[in-house]
């Protein structure tokens, strides 16, 4: 089996996962320096989004789930299997996010927008391309945009320093 080792760790002001308003949330990723340099990032800053690749590592193996249910159990919304939506409690508790990049400093990375909370451990993490991007047209069911409703919606504590707006989006 494939052993996966951090490549560094999430600072973030939440410290507890929520559904919803991560929009302003503005984080780092710290690269573990006894495994890592800063030469892994050198590039990086040419890029205006990355992927950061982490585990949702205090989800309770025992709540995992590998079956259908209803996305955060709301009655009206059917039920679907787990790979048909984004929930923490999936098989390998893996969360992938595609963030806005701020800043490169170091073995530091600032992002905006990353769903993660503070000390999550990051397995990987990739500039964004376009050319990597979905292709055609996207669809998806009308219970997912319901759901997504609210996700990235900033908080006004946790709005950029010294703007009264809300973040950009990715």
């Amino acid at each position: 089996m494939v052993q996966l080792r951090p490549i560094g760790w999430v600072s973030s002001p939440r410290a507890e996962p929520m559904d919803d308003d991560w929009g302003g949330v503005t984080a780092t990723v710290r690269l573990d320096g006894d495994w890592c340099t800063s030469d892994a990032l050198r590039g990086l800053d040419e890029f205006s989004h990355v992927e950061v690749v982490y585990v949702f590592d205090r989800v309770d193996p025992a709540g995992v789930h590998t079956g259908a249910r209803r996305p955060r159990g709301n009655p009206d919304w059917p039920e679907v299997g787990i790979f048909a939506q984004r929930a923490k409690s999936r098989p390998n508790r893996i969360g992938v996010s595609i963030c806005r990049l701020v800043a490169v400093d170091g073995l530091t990375v600032t992002v905006r927008r990353l769903d993660a909370i503070d000390g999550t451990p990051v397995v990987d993490m990739k500039p964004y391309m376009t050319e990597l991007a979905a292709r055609g047209e996207v669809r998806q069911p009308a219970w997912s945009h319901q759901l997504m409703a609210g996700y990235w919606t900033p908080v006004p504590d946790e709005r950029s320093p010294g703007s009264s707006a809300p973040a950009a989006t990715p």
